[in-house]
Parts: C-alpha cells; sequence; structure tokens
C-alpha cells in the first residue's frame, strides 16, 4: 500500500496546538486540508494561525511565495463533521479522554467513506482502546507527532491490537512523504519515546530525592557529560511538571504499577503546589523577574598528583589515559586481573560508576560516565564521608587538569550518567523482546524525538554490550526492589556475549 495521493484531502479534528502543526504539515506536503473544531468559530482561528505561519516562513525564504498562495488555497475551516465525507485520512488531536476520542470516531465513521483512514496523535491512550469503539478497528492507527509538529521529525506509527498491516503500511508511507521520518511501533505504553524516556527524568529525580545533588548539579552533570541536550529539571520545567508527571504516572498505571516506571513524589509534591516550571513562573527552578539563576556545585581549585597508576583496563573511560598523558601527568601502567581504576599517589583509588557505593571500599573517589571524556566539560566525582582528603583532592586535581569543571555528589551508586543510560539501555532490549519496535526505529525514535546524543543500542555497542547489565545488577543488589533488575532481555543478550567472547 502506498502513501495517499496528494491530491486526497485530508482532515485534522481538534485546532489546538497539536492539531494545526499536524494539518500545516499535511497542507505543506500539498493536500488539501480540513481543519474543524467543536467549539464554533475555532477552526477559523486555526487557519488564520496557520496562514500567518506560512507568511512566517515566507519572510525567512523557507517557502516560496506562491507556495504559500497555492497552500493557502487549499486550506479551508470545517463547519461540521459531514464536511469531512470525501476525506482520505482524518487525523484526531482532540483532548486526551477515551470516551471523547471514542464518540468523535464514531461520529466520523457514520460520515467518511469505507477507505478512509482514521488515526489518532494520542500520547498517553490506547490506540487499541481507543479502536474499540469503531466498527471497523483495522483502519485504525496512531500518528503521534511531537510537538512543534511542523519542526520535529519524527512519527511514531503505532498499530493497534486490530489495525490491518495496509492501514498501518499506508498511515507510514504518508507520513515519509510528509517529510517526517516515521517509526513503526506496536501500542505498547508510552510507545516508544516516552516509554524508554521514563529513566532520564526518574532517575535524575532519584538522586535528587537521595539528596546526592541538587537539580541545577544533576542537569549540568547530564549535559556536560553525558551529553544530553537539556538535564532533566530544566527539561521538564520546559514540557510542563503536570504534563510530564501526567505522562510518568500514566505509563506506571498502564504497566500495572511496575515499579521500573514508579513516579517521583518530589515531582508529585511539585505539581501539588502549582509549580509547573516556566509556564506558571516556578518549576524545579525559579523563572521570576529578578530570580537568581541556579548554579551547579563546581569544585575548588586542587592540585593534580604527579602521577597515577593504571590497573587493569578501564573499559568505556579508557580514553581518559590518553588525556592524562596529555596533561602531562604520568601514567604507569600494571596488569590486573580483577577490576579496572587509577590508583592515586596517596593510594586512594579513582574508579568508574559501577552501581557499587564508595563507603563500601577503603578510600575510592568514584567517577560518573560521560559520552566522549575529551569533549566533556564537567565531571561528577562521588565519594563517602570516610574517603580520605588527599584522595578526594587529588581526584579533583587531576580531572581539573584534563580541563573539566568537576561536581562532587554524594555517594550516589550508579552515580547520574551512567544508572540513566543503563536504565535506557535495559528498557530498549525489554522493548525489542517484546516486539514494541526494531533496535534501529528505537534509536532513530530516541534521537529525534528526544535529542538523545546516541541511541540505546548505539550507547549499548559504545559501552560494550556486558556492562548496562552488570552496572544494574550491583543497582539491584543495593536496591532489591525490582526498580533496577536487568531484564531477562538484557540478561539473555550480555549473557550470550559472554559465552561466544569466552568460546572464542
Amino acid at each position: 500500500m502506498t502513501a495517499l495521493d496528494l491530491s486526497s484531502p485530508v482532515a485534522v479534528v481538534g485546532a489546538g496546538t497539536m492539531g494545526q502543526g499536524i494539518a500545516q504539515v499535511a497542507l505543506v506536503a500539498g493536500h488539501p486540508v480540513r481543519l474543524y473544531d467543536a467549539v464554533p468559530g475555532r477552526a477559523r482561528e486555526a487557519a488564520a494561525a496557520i496562514g500567518a505561519r506560512l507568511d512566517r516562513l515566507v519572510e525567512k525564504d523557507r517557502l516560496a511565495a506562491a507556495d504559500r498562495d497555492e497552500a493557502r488555497a487549499r486550506l479551508r475551516a470545517a463547519e461540521s463533521l459531514a464536511d469531512l465525507a470525501d476525506c482520505s485520512l482524518v487525523v484526531e488531536a482532540v483532548v486526551e479522554r477515551l470516551e471523547v476520542k471514542q464518540e468523535l470516531l464514531r461520529q466520523l465513521e457514520d460520515v467518511v467513506g469505507e477507505d478512509c483512514l482514521l488515526a489518532t496523535n494520542t500520547s498517553s491512550l490506547s490506540v487499541t482502546a481507543i479502536a474499540g469503539a469503531l466498527r471497523n478497528p483495522g483502519r485504525f492507527v496512531g500518528l503521534h507527532f511531537f510537538n512543534p509538529a511542523p519542526l520535529l521529525p519524527l512519527v511514531e506509527v503505532v498499530s493497534g491490537y486490530a489495525t490491518d498491516v495496509t492501514s498501518a503500511t499506508r498511515a507510514y508511507e504518508t507520513a515519509r512523504t510528509w517529510g517526517k521520518t516515521p517509526v513503526a511501533c506496536a501500542d505498547t505504553p508510552g510507545f516508544i519515546v516516552n516509554r524508554i524516556a521514563r529513566p532520564f527524568y526518574a532517575e535524575a529525580f532519584a538522586v535528587y530525592e537521595a539528596q546526592g545533588a541538587d537539580p541545577a548539579t544533576i542537569d549540568a552533570v547530564l549535559r556536560e557529560s553525558g551529553g544530553f541536550r537539556m538535564g532533566a529539571f530544566e527539561l521538564t520545567d520546559l514540557i510542563g511538571q503536570d504534563v510530564n508527571e501526567s505522562v510518568t504516572h500514566s505509563v506506571w498505571q498502564s504497566f500495572f504499577q511496575d515499579v521500573r516506571f514508579t513516579p517521583s513524589l518530589a515531582q508529585r509534591r511539585l505539581v501539588e503546589s502549582g509549580r509547573l516550571g516556566r509556564k506558571s513562573g516556578h518549576g524545579w527552578y525559579d523563572y521570576r523577574e529578578g530570580a537568581e539563576p541556579a548554579e551547579p556545585h563546581t569544585a575548588e581549585k586542587a592540585q593534580p598528583p604527579a602521577y597515577v597508576v593504571a590497573e587493569g583496563n578501564l573499559g568505556p573511560a579508557s580514553e581518559l589515559l590518553a588525556l592524562i598523558r596529555e596533561a602531562g601527568i604520568q601514567v604507569r601502567e600494571e596488569e590486573e586481573d580483577h577490576g579496572s581504576r587509577l590508583v592515586l599517589p596517596g593510594d586512594g583509588q579513582l574508579a568508574l560508576a559501577d552501581g557499587q557505593t564508595s563507603v563500601e571500599f577503603r578510600d575510592v573517589v568514584y567517577f560518573d560516565l560521560a559520552l566522549d571524556y575529551r569533549k566533556a566539560t564537567r565531571i561528577a566525582l562521588s565519594a563517602s564521608q570516610d574517603t580520605s582528603t588527599q584522595t578526594m583532592s587529588e581526584a579533583i586535581g587531576l580531572f581539573q587538569a584534563l580541563g573539566k569543571d568537576v561536581s562532587v555528589i554524594g555517594d550516589v551508586p550508579g552515580m547520574i550518567v551512567a544508572r540513566t543510560v543503563a536504565r535506557i539501555v535495559d528498557l530498549a532490549h525489554d522493548a525489542v523482546a517484546k516486539g514494541v519496535a526494531t533496535e534501529e526505529d528505537i534509536d532513530t525514535a530516541m534521537r529525534l524525538g528526544v535529542n538523545y546524543p546516541l541511541g540505546p543500542f548505539e550507547w549499548s555497542r559504545r559501552l560494550g554490550r556486558t556492562w548496562a547489565c552488570s552496572l544494574l545488577d550491583d543497582l539491584h543488589e543495593r536496591d532489591p526492589s525490582g526498580r533496577y533488575a536487568p531484564s531477562l532481555a538484557l540478561y539473555r543478550h550480555s549473557y550470550a556475549t559472554e559465552k561466544r567472547e569466552g568460546a572464542s
């Protein structure tokens, strides 16, 4: 089944921000577009707003004036659902309430032709459940655009339990001809992005709730060490704390309160207090006029060590050895059968975050994972109350000599970036094993949908295929709630890798 012909009319029901965005995408692609809203006059206002945005595209030389004029001529505000009778695709973008969507679709089924494709832009409801109201659920599919729809390339094409393959394929190909990057996924809570992204928020909030670090420090580490575009606290302030928490709660409830998706009590309190983020002037951060911007904790200048002893293979952090040498610090390498670490002149140890805590060992400082240790501008360190002042100072001075700002956080197992990435990798493997989507589509979705620097499977290949499972095993031992227990899919992946490597 090929994409819809550009001469085929497309309708969008719901003239809010998302509805307008989807209508604009279809319009610029070349379709005649009908825009309908149940509130009288709103569709006409939305059509005018789309026209104004097209004018701005012309002003920015991103759209030819002639193309704008033709697009405007193809856009029409519909007065009733009956005006959508000849449409080949109708996308609903109304309020996120199951009964409202189902009633709308019942009405649409009585209006449109048998070959009309029906779609929902829901981000939190079950596509299967919405389709349960239809006489012919096979022609119903999820088309989940991301806001703002005209700018963000990703579209999750969601097949409900009863969706026909031909309908899903037609929707996929249509999104592709609209200039979008579609990914195919099964109808699962959160689809791809909102399911696999939960740990990005959850682990940041967990570190904060454990008093491991403040929001500004956690955000800075996620950005400057992890390579994420924004930190979890600033991103949820932008999204809206109520919106972000609602999605988390929906996914948690839909998975029968699976502990891996448990919402944050700290975020709940934020919502209850009315601190919803930028839109309310205050969230995790204060956006009111005159408010002082929050700054991350940055360690004072310390003297670097004269040398370090590298024992074993530093694995994902092996690039550090070259950086240390380039900084003029001597590196003495020694083979070590067990573990990998740097030994400092005071006999303290520096180790990559592995899911264990510093207090368990004598004089150990952990350092966090980085996307790229050469490019990272900040590194987080963690230590216990028993760590010597000399070891802490030498560890700080070492990373400062490499040109990094250093943030010292509490003795949190897995630290910040490492535990976040490990959990994202785990959920991605679990999703593939359960038929949600392919590895390629998951990587594409996470890079384009939430601007992750790498997709989960790209992370997994870079870090080593047993890395995430090992870290989560250590975390699970220290928090046996089940939150950090590696999925069976990740366990199998890691164990099979170990067997292959042992046989080679």
